[in-house]
């Protein structure tokens, strides 16, 4: 049997899985986090798939999205326009989670793991720069290359005729802002953890190639250990993850965590 639990940690709305048989031992952890305009619910057959691995399974909401965005005074048509403030704000809520997890010590603080698709990709690969503590992580459609992407989106936006509610100066530091948290400017903070990358090369969200040439061009960090970067290549699938691409997560932290 499994638990489900709604649980506010650090503040953060979280839905909570696991084996009911293991809900009160310290088990290995996988953070699972969402995709833009969704939600933590839309990935419960990931945490399901996970707890029957043993891992325990928290889903965390990020900011002006499902019982968060419910519960503020926030537009959501304004939402589009805080994409990098939210992506940054979920990193530094992931560490206050596992902080919180800690204390209450019910994950294996040596076996962390964290995963997300889409918005969610891109805040795991920001998050794998920033902490130490992840064990190894899976991006599914997410992006490297932080800085490269905002400015391709601020570009994209332009050409459709776009009014910004920013001045070019303001955006021009918004993307400054993203440098501690672009990982493809500092590549080594990976220190040989084991990363997997899936990605549709028909992803006209975010785009395949960012993710892609990242991995090409540091293969090379992982020649003594290949099998610990890899990259999965759907070449007829759009943003939409392939029932393959959750089964190879799954499979990735049932090797690596």
């Amino acid at each position: 049997m499994f638990k489900i639990n709604h649980e506010v940690i650090a503040g953060v709305p979280t839905l909570h899985v696991s084996k009911q048989s293991l809900w009160e031992k310290k088990t290995p952890a996988v953070f699972f986090i969402h995709g833009f305009t969704s939600a933590k619910e839309h990935n419960l057959h990931y945490a399901y798939l996970l707890a029957k691995e043993g891992f325990r399974v928290f889903l965390p909401e990020v900011n002006w999205h499902g019982e968060r965005l419910e519960h503020s005074n926030t537009s959501p048509d304004k939402v589009y326009y805080k994409f990098w403030d939210m992506v940054v704000q979920t990193i530094h809520e992931l560490n206050d989670i596992r902080n919180e997890l800690l204390v209450k010590a019910i994950i294996d603080e040596q076996r962390i793991g964290v995963a997300g698709l889409s918005m969610g990709g891109i805040i795991t690969l920001g998050a794998l720069k920033q902490y130490e503590w992840i064990k190894t992580a899976v991006s599914l459609m997410g992006c490297p290359a932080y800085k490269q992407f905002g400015n391709g989106l601020i570009a994209e936006l332009k050409r459709q005729g776009e009014q910004l509610p920013f001045s070019d100066e303001e955006l021009e530091d918004k993307i400054n802002d993203l440098k501690p948290y672009d990982l493809s400017l500092e590549p080594e903070r990976l220190h040989n953890r084991p990363l997997l990358f899936w990605h549709g090369k028909e992803d006209s969200v975010v785009p395949y190639t960012y993710a892609y040439e990242f991995y090409l061009n540091n293969k090379d960090l992982y020649k003594k250990n290949p099998e610990k970067f890899k990259f999965l290549t759907d070449p007829k699938a759009g943003h939409k993850v392939s029932r393959n691409g959750v089964l190879e997560t799954v499979q990735w932290f049932r090797k690596f965590l």
